[in-house]
């Protein structure tokens, strides 16, 4: 399908102009007589010049976010309730859409469509940004014939997750910001500062105290190697990285930010309760238990925690029970293991785990809002005792100067 400009005539003798839809412009010209329209002009539509990569960026527009997933999980769920053919739908989310890659990827998935492939498979040929989970889903509602209520869930699942970000990623804000501004105003200090006054204790010809002599030496090193220090902190940030690629490197990491102070126990929290929602939309929707915990151990974002799922998985194939995998694991407490406990007993595993996943949003949350005064104390200790430092290894000679200067 083509947009073609048209112009024509009607009965009337007036100029009427439009635009319009259509396999080639023969349609077009079929379609305006049956309107009562002379054709006069019919041409395709010129294509809008491409912004340049620079400019998409800073419009919002060079790459799919998951907010752009939540807004079309909800846009289609909306339309699928409102009965609207499926290439319908597409056609008016691309049209009403400002993202470009947006729009490119729902005019490829329109051409899957036209040739008669599912939705769940047209969206599987863009796995960055539909994951098997998603694909998935939709599969079991395309064959279950509720993709309505898939979209639901799946919306649910997806505004989930990114309030749990959020919160994360605004308790992590204000310390981050403050270890930053403490970092440049050491360095501040080291380049700017204390080779001042080194010049000055020279010129004295004195014994400088320990602790002067040591901070004199790192202001002379970060002056006269700067070059070393900057090409350290970028090897360093590059061998972090590939570290973080490696399978076994993405584990380890993943395994010791769960145990680190204050933090930790936010993140582990976040993951469990991402997982046991997760858990339970697949399985109300109808996906064999051993599927959806292939596809769970993949959304919670934690390589330990996606190894620990998948051991739990075999266990499933084994023949094992819930409760029984879930102790095997070790991510669960005591809490989460009783409610495991009481739905596998009573047929309501999903119904326990989903209320799981309520109770650990609602920690994380008030978890996050005190975490910010916890934090304080400590940065305020960090920031205490560096200015103590710089201040007595500044001016303790000073002090030593004036004491001698009195007795004389």
């Amino acid at each position: 399908m083509e947009n073609f400009l048209y112009e024509g005539r009607n009965q009337r003798g007036e100029l009427v102009k439009g635009k319009i839809e259509s396999p080639n412009p023969q349609a077009v010209a079929v379609w305006m007589l049956g309107a009562g329209i002379t054709p006069v002009n019919i041409r395709p539509q010129p294509q809008a010049k491409p912004q340049p990569p620079w400019l998409s960026k800073l419009q919002g527009q060079g790459s799919l976010s998951p907010t752009d997933l939540l807004l079309f999980t909800r846009q289609m769920g909306t339309m699928v309730k409102a009965g609207l053919p499926m290439l319908q739908a597409l056609t008016g989310l691309q049209k009403s859409s400002s993202n470009i890659r947006l729009v490119a990827l729902l005019a490829t998935m329109r051409e899957d469509l036209d040739k008669g492939l599912e939705l769940s498979t047209a969206m599987s040929h863009h796995s960055k940004f539909f994951d098997d989970y998603y694909v998935s889903m939709i599969k079991v509602g395309e064959g279950a014939g509720q993709l309505e209520e898939i979209f639901s869930r799946l919306f649910a699942q997806l505004e989930f997750e990114r309030d749990m970000k959020k919160k994360i990623q605004g308790a992590l804000r204000y310390p981050m910001f403050v270890i930053i501004a403490i970092s440049i105003a050491v360095a501040i200090l080291a380049i700017f500062v204390i080779p001042v006054f080194g010049k000055v204790y020279k010129s004295m010809k004195v014994e400088l105290p320990p602790l002067t002599r040591i901070l004199l030496g790192i202001s002379d090193f970060a002056v006269n190697y700067w070059w070393l220090v900057m090409l350290t902190v970028v090897v360093f940030a590059y061998g972090c990285r590939l570290f973080l690629k490696q399978p076994q490197g993405r584990y380890r990491w993943d395994k010791t930010k769960l145990k680190l102070p204050l933090i930790g126990s936010i993140l582990s929290k976040a993951g469990i309760a991402r997982f046991c929602l997760s858990f339970s939309i697949a399985c109300r929707s109808g996906v064999p238990i051993d599927q959806a915990f292939t596809l769970v151990a993949k959304v919670v974002d934690n390589a330990f925690y996606e190894r620990r799922i998948n051991q739990m998985r075999d266990g499933i194939t084994r023949g094992e029970t819930m409760l029984r995998i879930a102790q095997s694991a070790d991510i669960f407490k005591a809490m989460e293991l009783q409610m495991i406990a009481v739905g596998e007993a009573t047929g309501e595993l999903e119904k326990m785990m989903e209320q799981v996943a309520q109770l650990y949003q609602e920690e994380v949350q008030y978890e996050v809002g005190r975490l910010g005064d916890a934090i304080e104390p400590i940065l305020l200790a960090v920031m205490g005792a560096l200015v103590l430092v710089l201040m007595l290894g500044i001016f303790l000679p000073l002090w030593d100067l004036g004491q001698m200067a009195q007795q004389s």
